[in-house]
């Protein structure tokens, strides 16, 4: 993958989650904190963690996947984000990826928690918010800590 196709992508990620955000909450200028690319072979998986290290610098190392702090600035449709993850391939994440965005997320749990589309995950430092719809290819989510502030 060049790196021209792998910028191309994380902003096709956060297009295609604007949309769908949009298409079921009201608040339309939420910004993006995290990108999550989710690979979908174990070339496909290598091929974008060394695009991924040309924008920025590991911080983590999860069992899904490496999370990177940008270095280099990203514009989207939604802001700047300030952390990328490439998900290790999983055969139940066939999506092409995630964005995490930033939200007052005490009312923003009042007001769309229970609907249709939305799920709650509870996580040990935090929870969030999970917006998917089965003919949307992303997965948006509203977490309680944005998650840039939880890695190193």
């Amino acid at each position: 993958m060049s790196d021209a196709e792998f910028k191309k992508l994380l902003l096709e990620i956060v297009s295609k989650c604007v949309v769908l955000k949009n298409k079921y909450v009201n608040e339309t200028n939420l910004p993006v904190d995290w990108i999550c690319v989710f690979s979908q072979s174990e070339e496909n998986y290598h091929s974008l963690l060394e695009c991924a290290k040309k924008w920025g610098h590991v911080v983590d190392d999860t069992p899904s996947g490496p999370i990177i702090r940008f270095d280099t600035e990203l514009l989207t449709d939604s802001g700047t984000p300030k952390v990328l993850k490439i998900r290790i391939p999983d055969p139940t994440k066939p999506e092409l990826g995630d964005v995490d965005f930033t939200t007052d997320y005490e009312n923003f749990k009042k007001k769309y928690f229970g609907k249709e589309h939305f799920g709650l995950i509870v996580r040990e430092k935090f929870e969030m918010i999970e917006l998917k719809d089965k003919d949307a290819d992303v997965i948006c989510y509203f977490s309680s800590i944005q998650p840039s502030k939880l890695v190193k």
